[in-house]
């Protein structure tokens, strides 16, 4: 069995089972979620392939819960009515970090489940960052940033190519150590099952060909609002465009599969008239989800380095996640729809404190970053919110530096949480 690899999460999790009777970890399918609950279980019950579990939560649901604890019950989503039974035995059960459920796919909405307040603390899982699977130096810590500290430190040496694999990579814990070759394998794989397999699997009239044909229409909207007209011409093919109602069942899906994390719209209050756009920003909770539906490499992102850059977004957006929610932060995004200024992702705190943040592949663009960040800095209302914690442009580049004016600029190849 191969040595298990530290995960941000860990500490997440250890935190939630010191408070919570259970704790529920989910995320799409092979982020690691069962290798990282076996690290704190004693008893591990797989929901999906045990039979005699499913049998005995019909007939005696009791015996489950009488394993050494903490009890993983993974895949708990293939039998929902588990979720009210370790409910049930929290409340049953004096003490704290008795049960973990990890699960895949959300269950349909069903009024007979309680909502685990209380109860069930929820973590998500995410795609390994670069700090997790080795390829930042974690020089740069995001908690440091918000606080003030001082940039020092090195970043890895990262080339513009070798950021672009790791886009194509992607964070999976079952690529580690990969080349581009065998991860597009694993990748296409991956999105055919998506297409094939799981979509299909939570509901009637899913056709795996327009599912592929969506997943590829996204993968060109990346770092983009998504325009829902677009979408419903390009999954219908020669066809004809789909129906909206159709595209929102398709959409729902992949969001129920955790494989979909927009940005939604930060609309602050500002010190002038600006009229905000409100849609979210499109991302894949992954970037090789995106460039594996595409069909494309290292070696077509670096003769499109416009789509590079929004691919690079994404994989920034998905490590800024995996650091921030230690923090209980939330990440959004702003653009003004009368100018087209816009910041990549704002960054707000439980006690609404915030940073804006730029995301530029080329080391050279973060001059044009720091503008954009201190035009939107101008413009938000701080008696309201307050001065930003931080102003940051993150680039593929390879210094670690405070601008005069007050940016700090950060390469992604040395953050960490």
């Amino acid at each position: 069995m191969a040595k298990y690899r530290s995960r941000v999460v860990d500490a997440e999790l250890a935190d939630r089972l010191s408070s919570m009777g259970a704790v529920l970890v989910d995320g799409p399918k092979a982020v690691g979620k069962t290798s990282t609950a076996e690290q704190v279980g004693a008893t591990v019950v797989r929901m999906d392939i045990d039979r005699g579990a499913r049998v005995a939560l019909d007939v005696q649901p009791a015996q489950l819960f009488v394993s050494p604890t903490p009890i993983v019950f993974d895949e708990w989503q293939e039998t929902p009515e588990l979720w009210n039974l370790v409910r049930r035995a929290v409340d049953d059960h004096d003490g704290k970090g008795l049960y973990v459920l990890t699960g895949s796919a959300r269950p349909r909405d069903d009024a007979r489940m309680h909502s685990g307040a209380g109860r069930i603390g929820r973590l998500r899982m995410r795609p390994m960052s670069l700090f997790e699977t080795g390829h930042s130096s974690g020089a740069v810590s995001l908690r440091s940033l918000l606080d003030g500290e001082e940039l020092q430190g090195r970043a890895a040496e990262l080339t513009v190519a070798d950021l672009l694999e790791r886009i194509i990579v992607g964070g999976w814990p079952d690529l580690l150590g990969a080349g581009e070759r065998e991860a597009r394998t694993w990748l296409r794989d991956y999105v055919r099952s998506i297409a094939e397999v799981d979509v299909p699997g939570l509901g009637p009239r899913r056709n795996p060909r327009n599912i592929e044909r969506l997943l590829a229409s996204l993968g060109r909207a990346e770092g983009m609002p998504l325009n829902h007209s677009a979408l419903e011409t390009d999954v219908g093919g020669a066809g004809g465009p789909i129906a909206s109602e159709t595209l929102t069942n398709y959409l729902s899906a992949l969001d129920r599969l955790m494989l979909l994390e927009p940005l939604p719209a930060w609309r602050p209050h500002m010190r002038s008239r600006t009229r905000l756009r409100v849609s979210p920003v499109h991302h894949f909770v992954d970037p090789s989800l995106g460039t594996s539906a595409l069909g494309v490499g290292t070696d077509d992102l670096m003769k499109d380095l416009r789509a590079a850059g929004l691919c690079f977004e994404s994989l920034v957006v998905r490590d800024l996640r995996i650091y921030s929610q230690g923090l209980g932060a939330t990440l959004s995004s702003w653009r003004d729809s009368r100018t087209g200024a816009e910041v990549d992702v704002v960054l707000e705190l439980p006690n609404g404190r915030w940073a804006g943040f730029e995301i530029k592949l080329g080391e050279s663009a973060a001059d044009v970053g720091a503008q954009s960040l201190l035009h939107f800095a101008g413009k938000i209302d701080v008696a309201r919110h307050g001065e930003p914690l931080a102003l940051v442009v993150i680039t593929g580049g390879r210094f670690i530096y405070k601008r005069p004016d007050g940016v700090s600029v950060v390469p992604i190849s040395a953050l960490a949480p």
